[in-house]
């Protein structure tokens, strides 16, 4: 992702890049791998202090950050014995930020549906 997306607003995106992104949300759709993102966006950390704070085991946590860095969605380098994940692109960082917050803010709202009861329900 680039911050220039404004030179394209004017036309429709490629089949290709609708698909990819879709993708992309497909995989954040977990909330395992959602949560890791939440965590990298806060700044860089190893595999075993990713497992600690989402509470995931650790296995499982290195899965799920396999699927993220296959997608380019994450990164990492090694430091001495530890791998270092984290997210360089500050428009993936903001999307995860503005779609939590979001979410966040209209928790309990009278009237608005969660939209997990709406996923599958014809969409």
């Amino acid at each position: 992702m680039t911050g220039n997306v404004g030179a394209f607003e004017d036309r429709d995106p490629a089949a290709e890049v609708l698909a990819e992104a879709a993708a992309a949300f497909g995989l954040l759709a977990s909330s395992a791998r959602l949560h890791l993102m939440w965590a990298l966006a806060q700044g860089e950390c190893d595999v075993t202090r990713l497992a600690d704070r989402v509470g995931g085991a650790l296995p499982a946590v290195s899965q799920h950050l396999a699927k993220l860095k296959l997608a380019g969605l994450v990164r990492s380098r090694r430091e001495g014995r530890r791998q270092v994940y984290y997210v360089d692109d500050p428009d993936i960082v903001t999307v995860v930020r503005l779609m939590v917050g979001q979410l966040t803010a209209r928790a309990g709202q009278p009237g608005l549906v969660p939209v997990r009861e709406l996923h599958g329900a014809g969409g």
